[in-house]
């Protein structure tokens, strides 16, 4: 039974052509398209603009904060990597949460993934419109990001080759951006350079009174769920999979690739920036990687890395509107989002899905005006945290009743399951509760408790989806594919 939802270009479309999925899309992503996206995916503004205001809160200690959630993200990309080779779908662990856990397991997992990129791509947005601001002070915040999301909205709609290629090339402008920083950061530290009015060295990892913990041992676990929030995109590529042209040999190879590059860029930068800087000369709102190149006088590098800052927002928000576009769709199919968002246009692309993001993304920007830059980004980020820490746990969750209930039948089994798979969740309830305790130190040394924000946040969520639940719990799926 194929979904009712088919353009008339699918339905005049061969039954057997090979460059088709079963869910209606095209193959069309290459291995160098799948690499870039799963690296370039967790690498945006989390790490080039919200590290500048996690170091000033938390110190070197921060360093452990990344270190850590590297480790809980390779564990989740194992996880998500043995789902994957069991069955490839564009609908990724919404699909899976569906046949292992039932109608309630997809309906939650896909409107908590919704929440999580709805909040990142504002964002996203909102850091895009402030640093063009960088160039053209006088170019309104929210008229940069609107102009911003049309492009993203246009390449999406184009196909997903186009998105891929734009999403490759951002991807590999930030990647070199961070090696290039590396290598420089390196050289830095092995000559004693001054930056500022200071030297670059690893004692200034222990300089200040408290040494790599000045805010105590605790700060370092507190800001995990902002630290998790810098690494969420990592889970795209499985939603890509359904559009590889090849995902048996593809995506092995980025999944035992992409954790530990990423690891090594963040861990790297983090360390480096430290060494760089005193920790307390860092700030929110204002790039570290901006920060170190001031210091050092190279004022037209610190342009460079603006530029490369609203890449990375352009590319994060990019991926999310291809996301939410197939996990919207899928949703649709379920039952449990409005039956025109399966709707296809003739490039294969989930048009509606998409249309209706950027709706949402367009409110969220305007909100921009009544809250102010600053604050609408951290509760956007804070809050977009909650929905990563369920889709993780979603993911390792699934992991486990796949073997639970299947067994090993993967071709990329999880080494350690089911007990990696339990330590990360065990792991990710634990980043959940201390979440009320996260505070953040702002360009005039106010404090913010951004945790007590979030957790609020919690039981205003799980009321919205018992009532989204009560409506579309008896709806049947649109498609044997999604039931």
């Amino acid at each position: 039974m194929e979904p009712h939802n088919v353009t008339d270009h699918q339905q005049h479309a061969p039954a057997q052509d090979a460059t088709l999925t079963a869910e209606g899309y095209k193959k069309t992503l290459t291995r160098r398209h799948v690499q870039m996206i799963a690296m370039g995916g967790a690498i945006g503004v989390g790490l080039f603009m919200g590290a500048g205001g996690r170091l000033a809160s938390t110190g070197p200690a921060l360093i452990f904060s990344y270190a850590l959630a590297g480790v809980i993200a390779y564990f989740l990309m194992r996880a998500l990597g043995e789902l994957i080779m069991y069955r490839h779908s564009s609908g990724s662990f919404v699909s899976y949460a569906g046949e292992l856990f039932g109608s309630k397991g997809a309906y939650v997992s896909g409107w908590m993934y919704v929440l999580n990129w709805v909040m990142t791509g504002i964002a996203e947005l909102i850091a895009i419109g402030l640093y063009f601001t960088y160039f053209f002070p006088g170019v309104p915040v929210e008229a940069a990001a609107l102009c911003a999301l049309g492009l993203l909205v246009a390449v999406n709609l184009f196909s997903a080759k186009a998105f891929a290629e734009f999403e490759f090339w951002a991807s590999f402008l930030k990647v070199a951006a961070i090696v290039l920083f590396l290598l420089i950061g390196i050289y830095l530290v092995a000559t004693n350079a001054q930056v500022g009015d200071g030297h670059a060295a690893v004692g200034n990892l222990f300089a200040s009174e408290g040494g790599m913990f000045p805010r105590g041992v605790l700060i370092s676990i507190l800001v995990l769920n902002a630290v998790i929030f810098a690494y969420n995109g990592i889970e795209l590529v499985g939603i890509t999979a359904g559009e590889m042209e090849d995902p048996v040999k593809e995506v092995p190879a980025a999944i035992r690739a992409v954790v530990v590059r990423i690891v090594v860029f963040y861990v790297g930068s983090v360390t480096l920036l430290a060494m760089l800087l005193p920790w307390n000369q860092f700030k929110a709102g204002e790039s570290p990687f901006v920060t170190v190149f001031d210091q050092l006088g190279w004022g037209w590098i610190g342009g460079v890395m603006n530029f490369v800052v609203i890449t990375a927002a352009l590319s994060s928000c990019n991926s999310g509107l291809y996301s939410i576009g197939r996990i919207f769709r899928a949703m649709a199919n379920n039952g449990h989002a409005p039956a025109w968002l399966t709707k296809m246009n003739k490039r294969h692309v989930p048009y509606a899905a998409i249309w209706a993001i950027a709706a949402v993304y367009v409110v969220g920007v305007m909100l921009n005006i009544w809250l102010g830059g600053t604050y609408a980004f951290d509760l956007a980020l804070n809050t977009a945290s909650i929905g990563v820490l369920f889709t993780w746990a979603a993911i390792f969750g699934c992991q486990i009743m796949l073997r639970r209930k299947k067994g090993k039948i993967s071709a990329l089994p999880m080494a350690g399951s089911p007990y990696t798979s339990w330590a990360g969740l065990a792991a990710l309830a634990i980043i959940t509760v201390l979440i009320g305790f996260d505070t953040m130190t702002g360009q005039d040394g106010e404090v913010f408790h951004l945790g007590l924000y979030t957790i609020a946040c919690i039981p205003v969520i799980a009321v919205g989806l018992w009532i989204g639940w009560r409506k579309v719990r008896h709806n049947k799926p649109n498609s044997e594919l999604y039931a």
